[in-house]
């Protein structure tokens, strides 16, 4: 039965408990110990059912238990404490203003992403990208950034995870109740819901607001499953990463088109947008369309003022995983933007295609970002070097390295993966304020003060905690699916809370090769039981994507392979990978697994999250693992080799994985002193800590986004709006003169006086004459382009020098010099290039024009 109206009722709390409402509609909960105990201390069972959602909490307690802690006074005690080191967190982020001045009061950064990853009852993420968005958004809070987020609010979020008897996966779907969850809906001053608009063929789609409050930091989330929107239009905001390519399109439009105009109705006004993945790349369109029709600019000066304040980051190391649109299905959705922008059709696909001849490649979201984007960024060093390789064919004149794509390597936040009792027992030893002191911060020596005992015996209680919680999970999964009362009581009896505990969870893709461990099966059972003084265990735990058939066979063939082998008890895979158990992982676990195929791991944080719980990594060197201290603080597998023969690479790997475990890993686990300490063992715990917490942390990231990213584009702002955007229309005039004349400037010669043979720090004079075509001194840059050559004739580790503008000649051509030198023995090269130069440009290859001799 349909009602004729609906009402959203709210807890009644007890006068003297009113702020438990604050607290729980604040995620600073999730990451603050005294709020999630004090929640906790509520009714823990409640607590635990309610997936750790304190408004759910606060709305099916009873009331006479409420009654009876409004008159406890160590309970009255606790929440006020918690309150005010809210009030107090509120106030007191100071990085931003002590590295901004007083700052511009109107800054604000826009970061859009699919999903986020915030906290257990919030389920809209499905795996790495949107924990590290969720984190994202923790430590520009923590850091007092001015920056909102933007994303879709999922009914059904992502699925939850069970195995039928014969170990496949299976989907569930639960509803997302929003009025019992931490979200706030946005209303207009008369008390309607605030709703904005999009249009889609033939129709409009209407949208409401949903806040979510992180700390500092607003995220704003789209929610489609309302009238007068039609059943189809419901389900844009139904499932994450659910349906065909045509829900794909239409999730994408609500995310960058409707979160752009989100932002416009809130009265939000950024002045930089940050996309995390390609997914929001339809909000460049929206951003000029206002421009265009709302100041007045051209699409060239639109298209300037939008690229310069807009940052990209890629998560994604192979072109397969980006968004691909047929150029005809683009048209159909977006391309009523062609005609508000005065382009041709095959103009406006060109802006998201790689090969903007090929009329009939896809529209390319990344393609899209990349264009628009004055920064673009991948999340670890390696991926930096592979997104160059990849996207090298945007830039094909520039040598690979000078591709501009950089790195900020990825990091997690403190705080909300690094376990209770590691917390309390950092802040005694080194302060309350580790969680975002950087590398250099003498902070990090105190690690050596913590007792080795102290340090020892709180990762054998994590250890503990964490063997529990995985019985207790695999009960109820086996008790939702009718298992048999033998197979309960095995479940109570699984894993051992004394014995060397590997780690291994995280999306089950097959490039992740989850079941390498079990590639040669006697050997590794020899090492997990053939000594029983020094046995060995595993816990795995991930979910395949519904439509990963081969990721989900993955799982069936790990289940299957340890019941054959007959140890379940020790290899045990639990169900519903998720964050709560993803933080008892990382912190119960002694070695932290990790086997993708390199360089496919673009950056992978769960071995971050270990580290930081003083859990070695145990992972072939990609990603993250890659730049860190991977042999005082685990230990690698391989040397960074990359295969052709993915057989012989899975060979070799698990080799050197049984290698490691059978002579180093398992040894230093069990080798004790008198005390039963394994002294070898917590040092390279303690280095782990000291190593790799401060470093791999989203404090240090969001300090590298605010000033190699945030502060820049800010600024870019400021320079190109100043003056009702005359900056912007003068480089937009600019760069329309450069593409006129480019492509006639002529490098008529280049006059190296020196012979052929030159000893190391020889001066040598290099003087140039070229046609500038119609262009002046001030738009260009003349560089000389020197390094060693290789063996393919190529010049390597190039470096460049300016070369000195002289005036012009007889013939009115340009005459530059300098004087170089090598301060290297052997085959040396020189080359010559021309750059184009303006002072508000973001980058000389913003353009993406380059002339070499």
């Amino acid at each position: 039965m349909q009602p004729i109206r609906t009402f959203n009722v709210s807890a009644q709390l007890p006068p003297s408990l009113e702020p438990l409402r604050k607290l729980a509609y604040n995620l600073h909960w999730d990451w603050n110990v005294e709020t999630k105990d004090l929640f906790r201390r509520l009714d823990r069972d409640l607590w635990e059912s309610s997936r750790h959602n304190p408004v759910l909490l606060l709305s099916t307690i009873s009331q006479a238990r409420l009654a009876e802690v409004a008159e406890d006074e160590g309970f009255i005690a606790q929440m006020e404490r918690a309150s005010r080191q809210l009030d107090d967190y509120l106030k007191e982020r100071t990085w931003y203003r002590k590295n901004r001045g007083k700052g511009d009061t109107n800054e604000c950064y826009a970061y859009f992403c699919a999903e986020y990853g915030l906290t257990h009852c919030l389920p809209i993420y499905s795996g790495g990208l949107g924990v590290l968005a969720g984190d994202h958004l923790k430590s520009a809070s923590d850091l007092g950034l001015p920056l909102v987020a933007v994303g879709l609010l999922y009914q059904e979020g992502y699925f939850a995870q069970y195995l039928n008897a014969d170990g496949w996966q299976q989907e569930r779907y639960p509803i997302n109740d929003f009025y019992n969850m931490p979200l706030h809906l946005e209303r207009n001053p008369d008390g309607s819901e605030m709703r904005i608009s999009v249009d889609y063929p033939g129709r409009t789609v209407y949208a409401r607001i949903w806040r979510v409050q992180v700390g500092t930091v607003s995220l704003y989330l789209l929610d489609t499953n309302i009238e007068p929107n039609g059943p189809y239009d419901h389900d844009i905001t139904d499932e994450l990463y659910g349906g065909d390519l045509d829900m794909r399109i239409h999730q994408e439009i609500m995310l960058g088109i409707g979160g752009v105009r989100a932002l416009k109705a809130l009265g939000i006004k950024p002045t930089v947008f940050h996309l995390n993945e390609g997914h929001s790349a339809f909000l460049i369109l929206e951003r000029i369309r206002l421009l265009i029709q709302e100041d007045g600019l051209s699409f060239a000066e639109a298209k300037q003022v939008a690229l310069a304040t807009q940052i990209f980051t890629t998560h994604t190391p192979v072109s397969a995983g980006f968004d691909l649109f047929p150029p005809d299905k683009a048209m159909y959705y977006v391309g009523h933007y062609a005609g508000i922008f005065g382009l041709t059709k095959e103009e406006f696909l060109a802006l998201g295609r790689e090969n903007t001849g090929d009329l009939q490649s896809p529209f390319s979201m990344a393609a899209l970002a990349l264009k628009t984007a004055s920064l673009t960024n991948g999340v670890s060093a390696l991926h930096g070097q592979v997104s160059r390789e990849m996207f090298h064919g945007l830039w094909p004149n520039l040598p690979m390295n000078e591709v501009p794509i950089t790195s900020i390597t990825n990091g997690v936040h403190a705080r909300s993966v690094v376990a209770k009792s590691n917390q309390e027992l950092y802040d005694r030893y080194l302060g309350p304020s580790w969680s975002d002191k950087g590398p250099e911060d003498p902070l990090w020596e105190r690690i050596s003060s913590i007792p080795d005992e102290e340090l020892w015996r709180n990762h054998q209680a994590c250890r503990s905690e964490m063997v529990m919680s995985v019985r207790e999970r695999l009960q109820f999964h086996l008790r939702d699916r009718g298992a048999t009362p033998a197979e309960l009581e095995k479940a109570r009896e699984v894993l051992d809370p004394s014995i060397l505990t590997i780690g291994f969870a995280r999306r089950f893709a097959t490039y992740k090769r989850a079941n390498l461990f079990l590639r040669d099966m006697e050997r590794i059972k020899k090492i997990m039981t053939g000594n029983k003084e020094r046995q060995v265990q595993f816990v795995i735990s991930g979910k395949a994507h519904p439509k990963d058939t081969p990721g989900k066979e993955l799982i069936r063939q790990i289940i299957h392979t340890i019941r054959e082998a007959g140890i379940g008890d020790r290899v045990v895979f639990v169900p519903n990978y998720d964050i709560h158990i993803a933080r008892l992982m990382v912190s119960g676990c002694d070695i932290w697994l990790n086997t993708p195929r390199r360089p496919r791991e673009a950056s992978g944080t769960s071995g971050m999250k270990a580290a930081m719980n003083g859990v070695m990594n145990l992972s072939i060197l990609d990603g993250w693992w890659d730049e860190a201290d991977y042999v005082r603080t685990g230990w690698p597998i391989g040397h960074g080799e990359e295969y052709d023969n993915p057989d012989y690479e899975d060979e070799v790997e698990a080799n050197s994985l049984y290698d490691l475990l059978e002579q180093e890993v398992v040894s230093l686990f069990y080798d004790r002193d008198q005390e039963k300490i394994p002294r070898g063992w917590v040092a390279k715990m303690k280095d782990a800590i000291r190593l790799n917490c401060p470093m791999f942390n989203t404090s240090r990231m969001l300090r590298d986004y605010a000033m190699n990213g945030y502060f820049p584009a800010h600024e870019r702002y400021l320079a190109m709006t100043e003056g009702t955007y005359k900056p912007a229309k003068d480089l937009a005039s600019w760069k329309e003169r450069l593409f006129e004349h480019w492509f006639d400037i002529k490098i008529e010669d280049v006059d190296i006086a020196a012979p052929n043979d030159l000893v190391v720090n020889q001066s040598i004079p290099v003087k140039t004459r070229i046609n500038l075509a119609g262009l002046t001194a001030d738009d260009v840059q003349v560089e000389l382009y020197k390094g060693s050559v290789n063996g393919n004739g190529q010049i390597v580790d190039a470096e460049t020098v300016v070369m000195d503008y002289q005036g012009t000649d007889a013939h009115k051509c340009s005459i530059y010099t300098a004087d170089v030198n090598y301060s290297a023995s052997g085959l040396q090269g020189l080359s010559l290039r021309v750059l184009p130069k303006h002072d508000n440009l973001s980058s000389p290859y913003e353009p993406g024009l380059v002339l070499w001799a």
